[in-house]
């Protein structure tokens, strides 16, 4: 049963990677988490429209939102984008960017070495940058399939929730 349990595990880990997501910046350095009064009016908001939708449509629209939510980012096929941006996956790059068509539907976020490098790049013009600059780009390695990342991810022993590079300071890698 150990490689069953360990990919029964890890596929769960899957299912609730969007809350580590959410909540590792809170976690891992809770001291550059803004909390104040900007956060405290943005839960205010938060709370108030979900209020005002329960109260409109009824606690299902909650539901709906919270689930929604967390199926799309969890083992929807979109959401291998997660373990491609900072994930590292064959022992050679932190970041992959993936060109293929989910990049439609997701605002090319795929473009994420391209992302990182120019930031400030709205998300439309990111392709551009990649045709502009193929010589930076192309030789970098690459996610082919964001649904097979998730599926090799689940079932490659050799990938876990550790396979992200952790600094102690900014640029500096933790052996």
């Amino acid at each position: 049963f150990g490689k069953v349990d360990h990919c029964f595990r890890k596929a769960v880990f899957m299912f609730c990677q969007i809350f580590a997501y959410a909540l590792r910046p809170c976690l891992t350095k809770p001291e550059v988490v803004p909390f104040g009064g900007w956060l405290a009016l943005n839960w205010a908001v938060q709370l108030a429209f979900d209020g005002a939708m329960v109260a409109a449509f009824g606690p299902k629209c909650l539901l709906y939102f919270l689930l929604s939510t967390f199926f799309a980012g969890s083992i929807h096929p979109t959401a291998g984008h997660f373990l491609a941006e900072h994930y590292v996956v064959d022992g050679m790059a932190e970041t992959y960017s993936y060109y293929g068509p989910l990049n439609m539907l997701a605002y090319n976020v795929g473009y994420h070495n391209e992302h990182h490098d120019f930031p400030n790049i709205a998300w439309s013009n990111l392709p551009k940058v990649r045709e502009l600059a193929p010589e930076f780009y192309n030789d970098l390695p690459q996610c082919a399939s964001w649904p097979g990342l998730i599926f090799r991810y689940i079932f490659d022993d050799q990938m876990s929730p550790y396979s992200r590079v952790k600094r102690d300071k900014k640029g500096d890698k933790k052996e």
